[in-house]
C-alpha cells in the first residue's frame, strides 16, 4: 500500500486540497494579472477578512505558517527582545529558530502550563521577574498564543482576555498562532472577533493550509500600526509573491460561502467521534481533552504493536514508555476511515 492510499491519521497537512480551492487556482490562471498583491483576488481576500472580523484590518497573504508566524512576530520582537509562549507552543518546538532569525536575534521565553496553554497568573508571576529595563535581561516584547493549542485545546475569548489586559500592562503585543484557527472558530460559542481582537489581539496569523489549502496563510493586523512595518519585512524575508493571485485565489476560496468553517466543523467533529471510541477501548485513555479536530491518547503496548504494522498513518507523542500517540483528523476524514482505524485498535 502506497502512502497516498493509507488512512492518514497523521496530520491535516497530510490530507488533500479541496476540490473547491484547486478549481479556484483554474480559475485564477485564466489571463493575466498585475503582480504582487495588485490583483483584485488578493483585494477581494482582505474585504472577506474584514467582513468576518467585523473591523477594519490589513491583510498579507503568505505561504507557510512559519513565514505567517515570525514575520508576524517579527514586528512586534526586536533583537533584544523576548516573545513569551508555551514550551510546547509550534514556534518553539517546529520553527527551526525562525523566530529568532527574522527577529535578528530575539529569544522566546518559554512558560508551562496545562494542556498546552499559558495562564495569566504565569505571565504575570514571569513577566514581574523579567527584568524589564535592565540591560543584562532581554526585553519582554510579546506574547504569543496557539489556538487550537499543540494539544488540540482550546483558549476561550476571557482567558485570551486575561493575557491580553497582562500583555498591555506590561506594554507587549499579544500574537496569535492560528495555524488552526478554524478549528478553534468552529468548535467555540462565539465570533472570531470574539476570538481575537475583541479580546485583545494585535496580530494573527491565519491559517488555510491544514483545513484544505495548498500553500496559503495570512497575516491579519487588527493593530493598524503595527502593520506599517509588515510590508518590508515579507519582502526581505522573501515571502512577498510577484504572482500573489495563486496564495489569494485559495484564500478567497476558503472563505467564500463559510468554507473554512464547514471543513473544519466536519474535522472537529470527525475528532470527536473518533475520541467516543477509543474511550470505550480497554485500558485506553485520553491525554487531553478533545477540543477541535486532535485526538492524544495512551494505548496498551499490544494495541501500538498492532497499530505500528498498520495501514494506518499516525505520530507517536512523547518518549515510547508513555504510550502515547496522536491522532489528527481532516476535512477529508471519513467515518469509514475511523472505523478502519478502529478495527485495528480493537
Amino acid at each position: 500500500m502506497t502512502q497516498a492510499t493509507k488512512i492518514n491519521f497523521a496530520s491535516d497537512n497530510a490530507a488533500p486540497v479541496t476540490p473547491e480551492i484547486l478549481a479556484a487556482l483554474g480559475d485564477a490562471n485564466m489571463g493575466s494579472a498585475l503582480g504582487y498583491g495588485n490583483d483584485p483576488l488578493t483585494g477581494e481576500v482582505e474585504e472577506k477578512l474584514k467582513s468576518i472580523f467585523e473591523c477594519d484590518l490589513m491583510a498579507f497573504p503568505v505561504a507557510t505558517g512559519t513565514a505567517a508566524n515570525v514575520l508576524g512576530l517579527s514586528i512586534m520582537l526586536p533583537p533584544y527582545g523576548a516573545v513569551y509562549c508555551h514550551q510546547l507552543a509550534h514556534i518553539e518546538q517546529d520553527e527551526c529558530g525562525a523566530p529568532e532569525f527574522y527577529s535578528g536575534g530575539g529569544k522566546l521565553a518559554l512558560l508551562a502550563g496545562d494542556e498546552g496553554k499559558l495562564s495569566a497568573d504565569t505571565l504575570s508571576r514571569a513577566l514581574s521577574q523579567a527584568g524589564a529595563g535592565v540591560v543584562h535581561h532581554a526585553q519582554p516584547s510579546a506574547i504569543s498564543v496557539t489556538q487550537a493549542t499543540e494539544c488540540g485545546t482550546l483558549y476561550s475569548p476571557g482567558e485570551i482576555g486575561a493575557i491580553s489586559e497582562i500583555a498591555k500592562r506590561h506594554g507587549l503585543g499579544l500574537h496569535m498562532d492560528g495555524a488552526r484557527f478554524a478549528n478553534a472558530a468552529a468548535a467555540l460559542d462565539c465570533t472570531p472577533a470574539d476570538m481575537t481582537w475583541r479580546a485583545g489581539v494585535d496580530v494573527l496569523s491565519f491559517g488555510a493550509t491544514k483545513n484544505g489549502a495548498m500553500a496559503a496563510e495570512a497575516v491579519v493586523f487588527f493593530d493598524m500600526e503595527k502593520a506599517r512595518e509588515f510590508e518590508f519585512r515579507r519582502k526581505r524575508g522573501g515571502h512577498l509573491f510577484s504572482k500573489m493571485r495563486y496564495l489569494s485565489a485559495q484564500l478567497n476560496a476558503y472563505l467564500t460561502n463559510d468554507r473554512w468553517l464547514k471543513t473544519a466543523t466536519h474535522a472537529n467533529e470527525m475528532a470527536s467521534g473518533l475520541a467516543g471510541e477509543i474511550f470505550n477501548i480497554a485500558d485506553a485513555e485520553l491525554v487531553y481533552p478533545v477540543e477541535a479536530n486532535i485526538v492524544f491518547a495512551r494505548l496498551p503496548a499490544h494495541v501500538l504493536v498492532r497499530l505500528a504494522a498498520s495501514d494506518v498513518l499516525y505520530y507517536p507523542s512523547g518518549p515510547a514508555e508513555n504510550r502515547e500517540i496522536r491522532l489528527v483528523a481532516s476535512w477529508n476524514t471519513t467515518a469509514d476511515d475511523i472505523e478502519k482505524l478502529m478495527a485495528v485498535l480493537r
